[in-house]
């Protein structure tokens, strides 16, 4: 909601980013998006602060510690952005007030809102349905922009992760009840070993499946629309981009919610 909101509102307002000279610009890869609201200030503010109200009550550890943490992480993202040049203070502070509006105004409905996303039955459709149109109704610009390649691939995996999450809950949780998984690795073993061999094994699955659905994806696209896979023209058209993008990452996030997890067990992971 985050993302999809400051990528429109960025399409919308069609405020430049800081003017280059005087700025100098350290990064170039998004500077054909405009800049007000900062996506990276109002990501980085909305990661920060929810994972710290999620856990505040979860585990324990000082509240002025946590506050602190989350304010100190949004604060460094929103620096980086003006250090590199991309962004005015005004840019990053708006990016940071609305991610901070969106929290207050959406906190009060959280349970209600994950528990719809786990139990009802509508809930695969409405994932992958809503997002789907909402990419394929994005702001048109008269130029190519990369902000709506990264906002089909942002809702695209989390429509998959969140068709994942119904899946497990449906269909594995039950599974588990009772259950306690010992580590397939002898107990001697480093943890630090334990934790990379998880990691590096979801990474590698999350990758090949990006790699197999990207390549699938588009030679199914570039056979409808006659176009070979590396004309990158082709690729930023809408009937290309939003299908491509979105298929791929949204298997890429059903894969990291379920078929990871699933390996894990199998190997002895968990």
């Amino acid at each position: 909601i985050v993302m999809y909101i400051g990528q429109v509102s960025k399409d919308i307002l069609k405020w430049p980013r800081p003017l280059s000279p005087p700025v100098v610009k350290l990064e170039m890869r998004t500077n054909a998006e405009y800049g007000m609201p900062s996506t990276h200030a109002m990501a980085a503010t909305a990661i920060s602060f929810s994972f710290f109200i999620a856990t505040m009550n979860q585990y324990k550890y000082p509240f002025e510690l946590g506050l602190a943490a989350a304010f100190m992480f949004s604060t460094l993202v929103c620096l980086s952005r003006l250090y590199t040049g991309m962004h005015t203070v005004l840019d990053v502070i708006g990016g940071a007030l609305i991610s901070a509006v969106l929290l207050v105004l959406l906190y009060p409905a959280w349970d209600t809102i994950d528990h719809l996303l786990l139990t009802s039955p509508f809930c695969p459709l409405v994932s992958i349905v809503v997002p789907l149109v909402l990419c394929y109704n994005y702001p048109k610009l008269d130029y190519y922009s990369p902000t709506r390649g990264d906002t089909t691939t942002i809702l695209g995996a989390a429509a998959g992760a969140t068709v994942g999450f119904w899946l497990n809950n449906q269909y594995a949780a039950s599974a588990h009840t009772g259950m306690s998984v010992q580590p397939g690795l002898p107990l001697a073993s480093s943890t630090v070993v334990f934790v990379l061999a998880r990691f590096f094994t979801g990474i590698l699955v999350v990758l090949l499946t990006r790699w197999l659905m990207k390549s699938v994806v588009l030679g199914v696209l570039g056979y409808r629309y006659q176009f070979p896979m590396g004309d990158l023209q082709a690729r930023r058209r809408l009937e290309v981009e939003v299908p491509y993008k979105f298929v791929t990452y949204s298997c890429v996030g059903l894969t990291a919610t379920v078929l990871v997890p699933l390996l894990h067990q199998l190997l002895g992971l968990m």
